[in-house]
């Protein structure tokens, strides 16, 4: 299966991101099937070529989260925004554990 998705570039400290359509299970350095565009976080500059895009996700590519929102955000597709479920760490409780000792 085919995404579109964000394959990051550039310097350490100074990210920039190539927009891409690569295989779903394909490393993310590894080369795309096609660069639709370019997107740099710290000066909010997104560039995309609207046509393959739209040619990709008719075809089948599904964007991944990210990806679709920021082709939302520039007016490259029309939608709703997707939420970004992010995973949340594990802290183990001491008042837990400390609690049930104390009142034996």
């Amino acid at each position: 299966m085919l995404v579109i998705r964000l394959q990051r570039v550039g310097k350490k400290h100074q990210p920039s991101y190539r927009l891409v359509v690569a295989e779903r299970r394909s490393k993310l350095g590894g080369p795309p099937a096609e660069d639709l565009g370019s997107y740099n976080p710290f000066t909010k500059v997104f560039a995309a070529k609207k046509e393959r895009v739209l040619h990709w996700l008719k075809n089948g590519a599904q964007p991944s989260v990210t990806a679709h929102n920021l082709l939302l955000k520039n007016k490259v597709i029309e939608g709703n925004k997707m939420r970004v479920y992010m995973k949340k760490k594990i802290v183990a409780s001491t008042e837990a554990t400390a609690t049930p000792a104390a009142a034996a």
